[in-house]
C-alpha cells in the first residue's frame, strides 16, 4: 500500500511540474491543484497506514501496547483541503476575469498583444 501511494504522489508531483511549464493559465491552475493534492497525500502518508487503529484511546481500560493512528496528519490534511479549495475557487474566478479582459488565456498571445 505504501509503495502504491508513493507512486501516486510522485506522479502527481511530476504532473504538477509539467503543468507549471505549460503556457496556459488554466494548465497552471491545474498544476497548483495537482501539487496541493500530492502534498496532502504526502502529509497523510506520514501518519502511517494502520488499518483498524483508532486515532484516540479511552483512558479507562486502555492498553498502551495497542497501535494508535496519529491524528495530527489527518487534521493537517483536512485543513489543507479547505485552504486548497479556497485557493482553487479564487484562481478560477481570477482566470475568468483575465479571460474577459484579454480574450485569451495563453501567455504567448498576451505577450504578442503587448508588443503591438
Amino acid at each position: 500500500m505504501e509503495v502504491f501511494i508513493a507512486l501516486i504522489i510522485g506522479f502527481l508531483y511530476g504532473a504538477s511540474v509539467y503543468m507549471f511549464l505549460r503556457r496556459s493559465i488554466v494548465k497552471l491552475v491545474l498544476g497548483i491543484i495537482f501539487l496541493s493534492h500530492a502534498t496532502n497525500l504526502l502529509l497523510f502518508s506520514t501518519g502511517g497506514f494502520l488499518r483498524g487503529s483508532p486515532p484516540f484511546v479511552d483512558e479507562v481500560g486502555s492498553d498502551a501496547s495497542l497501535p494508535v493512528a496519529d491524528p495530527l496528519p489527518q487534521a493537517l490534511v483536512l485543513t489543507a483541503l479547505v485552504i486548497s479549495l479556497g485557493v482553487t475557487a479564487f484562481s478560477l474566478v481570477l482566470i475568468y476575469r483575465f479571460y474577459k479582459e484579454t480574450g485569451s488565456v495563453d501567455l504567448d498571445e498576451l505577450a504578442q498583444m503587448e508588443k503591438k
